[in-house]
């Protein structure tokens, strides 16, 4: 084997022709992944299930071999295409007859938030990333946690927040990047803190440190107080 053999790096032994026929088969695995999101009336991979992902990753699968592999028929794909559709619909008919089964196939919506304070079984259940999970609040508006009312996980990874009134607010955990929520073991100054790991508001004094009786932990932000600007 010759190093750097830009024609074997290239095209290796493929006439130039075979580009085109790869054009050809990358634009029916777009078309098979495409049809098969219009027809089971999905608008965006946000809105798909764990099920639902699993079917789609399954199928852009086979898509990519057809696409690049000269041996691989475009017959076979199109029977994956059929089974995996058939599956679907299956799947759901059986999901609309009996919830029960629809629960243990994509989950139930899990509350993370009640009343501006971390549910800890949640957190504990799911192992949910506190960063990612932070980004997704900051996205839709939340300075710190006693803003929010109730938050839902949805079965698709959706957040859905539902919010306090401002006279409502309480005082509640940062959600701002570490740069702008510094934690302590010991309060640096008398003032109200909230606990990072469950949201728990705390007054502390001056050098003092001290377990949050909610959840155990002892590192503490300050608590922000501030109303949810629209």
């Amino acid at each position: 084997m010759t190093p750097f053999d830009w024609q074997r790096i290239l095209l290796d032994d493929f006439p130039l022709l075979f580009i085109a026929e790869v054009s050809m088969r990358a634009l029916f695995a777009f078309a098979a992944v495409f049809a098969f999101l219009k027809i089971s009336g999905r608008r965006g991979i946000r809105q798909l299930s764990v099920f639902e992902l699993v079917i789609i990753l399954t199928l852009g699968s086979a898509a990519g071999d057809v696409s690049f592999y000269e041996d691989v028929p475009l017959l076979p794909i199109i029977a994956v295409f059929v089974t995996l559709l058939g599956l679907y619909r299956f799947t759901v008919l059986l999901m609309t007859r009996s919830p029960r089964f629809g629960s243990w196939l994509e989950g139930k919506p899990v509350t993370i938030i009640r009343d501006g304070l971390y549910e800890l079984h949640s957190l504990n259940r799911h192992d949910i990333s506190a960063d990612e999970f932070f980004m997704e609040l900051r996205q839709q508006g939340v300075e710190h946690l006693g803003q929010v009312r109730l938050g839902i996980l949805e079965t698709d990874g959706d957040v859905s927040l539902f919010f306090h009134t401002p006279d409502q607010v309480r005082p509640g955990l940062s959600v701002l990047p570490p740069e702008h929520r510094p934690e302590f073991r010991q309060a640096p100054a008398s003032d109200l803190y909230a606990c990072s790991h469950c949201g728990f508001p705390q007054v502390l004094e001056s050098q003092q440190e001290m377990n949050c009786p909610r959840c155990g932990h002892r590192c503490w932000c300050k608590a922000l107080t501030h109303p949810r600007l629209h």
